[in-house]
């Protein structure tokens, strides 16, 4: 997973019960087949009980803005998503993308009206309604989000 890694002491991280690492290239005709495996997987190993639309959608969500946004989709260039599961079916995403970072704290607001694909945005205001805990690293170029 990341060098730095976040840590929260609801997420068991050394009782995993899945773990994946997935590298895909920047392409946007790849989203979809990523992120449908991954949701095989997931529900195979009962991570997403309950769970599965919000999960799938964050998912889907951060690695197209990791492509579109981060990449630029350019298909030379590599998008990155580690997954693990825990014992207690927590469930930690991890989506990192080479583009530029974004300040957090810009994140555009759909509420009043603010355009959620600007560039600096990234377009994570969905992830941050989703998943339980979001947190922001490498100076926005890596997302971190945990479901409980």
């Amino acid at each position: 997973m990341s060098n730095n890694p976040e840590s929260s002491s609801d997420f068991l991280a050394d009782k995993l019960i899945l773990k994946l690492n997935i590298t895909m290239a920047a392409d946007q005709a790849a989203v979809d087949s990523v992120v449908q495996r991954v949701m095989d997987v997931i529900r195979e190993k009962d991570c997403a009980e309950g769970r599965d639309n919000a999960i799938e959608l964050a998912l889907s969500e951060a690695l197209a803005n990791a492509v579109v946004h981060g990449a630029k989709s350019d298909a030379s260039k590599i998008v990155e998503c580690d997954i693990a599961c825990d014992a207690n079916r927590s469930l930690l995403i991890v989506v990192r993308d080479p583009g530029d970072g974004f300040d957090p704290a810009t994140i555009p607001s759909p509420v009043r009206g603010q355009n959620l694909y600007s560039g600096h945005g990234r377009g994570v205001y969905l992830i941050n309604q989703l998943m339980d805990e979001v947190k922001f690293l490498k100076n926005g170029t890596e997302i971190h989000m945990i479901k409980r």
